[in-house]
């Protein structure tokens, strides 16, 4: 039986919330397939961060893909048997496929299931998608939270960058005369998701320029983007949690003033990252 007026909230492990967290915090996931050598894996479920790590320092081929249709529904049938509606908020439409797929599917359920074209990942849609938990428990419309979502997901900037150019010339953003003059060089692109799509942003010698840019990046929007808003601001890292903590460190150093957490990247987004990538994720905070 259904509980009436109650709104499910379903995100994919693209948002970097772990299923222990999604628990706690009464949120749905649907895990984010990753093909490693042809292999099918799905993120939390068949395979952890440490083990796709191995096998990506192996030399394995990797590919990712968007949820299956049919993960989708079934999802959405198991939550609609004990909720009036689900909230679906998946990674940007300029990244994925997934909005698109979803948003089509979703004709046949008659305004009981909502797909949302946030513009966000990682930990920027995971501000969303907790936002969006929150709004429901106070009793908002789904119409009214898909409306804010929408509205507000393009308050948001994600910068990162890479330790190393292959996997972006794997899925075509350098070329691979344009990565193999990075590596020699030392450049580390610092790459920039506003709106939705990625960007180059700047391009410096060595992670430790990069993470001053990306800094300096922040404290920009602050002054700017964000100046007359609360801001939270999250860390995330790919691979060793000891380069996530440091990189954490020195977001804490340059912005006392917040509580600044971090999450690794979700393996899917990794594929594409490689190991030691940095990341920082700057939106407006409700609850500050």
């Amino acid at each position: 039986m259904r509980v009436k007026n109650k709104i499910a909230i379903l995100t994919d492990t693209n948002s970097g919330l772990s299923p222990g967290q999604a628990d706690a915090h009464g949120v749905e996931l649907v895990p984010m397939p990753v093909m490693l050598n042809g292999e099918t894996f799905f993120e939390h479920q068949t395979i952890t961060q440490e083990d796709f790590f191995i096998q990506l320092g192996q030399g394995a081929s990797v590919k990712t893909s968007q949820p299956a249709p049919y993960t989708l529904l079934e999802a959405w049938e198991r939550l609609l048997e004990k909720h009036e509606q689900v909230i679906y908020i998946p990674m940007s439409s300029g990244l994925s496929g997934s909005y698109e797929t979803a948003a089509a599917m979703a004709q046949e359920y008659e305004g009981r299931v909502y797909p949302v074209n946030n513009h966000r990942i990682s930990v920027t849609l995971r501000q969303s998608v907790l936002e969006a938990r929150y709004f429901a428990d106070l009793g908002k419309s789904a119409e009214e939270i898909v409306r804010y979502l929408e509205e507000d997901g393009l308050n948001s900037s994600i910068y990162l960058a890479v330790n190393t150019l292959e996997y972006l010339k794997r899925s075509g953003r350098v070329t691979p005369a344009g990565a193999a003059i990075g590596t020699v060089l030392n450049i580390k692109p610092v790459l920039q998701i506003q709106g939705g799509k990625l960007d180059a942003y700047r391009k410096v010698r060595g992670m430790h320029a990069a993470m001053h840019e990306i800094i300096e990046a922040l404290k920009l929007d602050r002054e700017t983007r964000f100046a007359d808003q609360k801001v939270a601001i999250r860390a995330a890292y790919s691979g060793d949690p000891e380069i996530g903590e440091t990189w954490r460190n020195e977001l804490q150093a340059a912005f006392p003033d917040l509580l600044i957490e971090k999450d690794p990247l979700s393996v899917s987004i990794a594929c594409h990252t490689g190991d030691g990538a940095l990341g920082v994720g700057i939106t407006q905070d409700i609850w500050q």
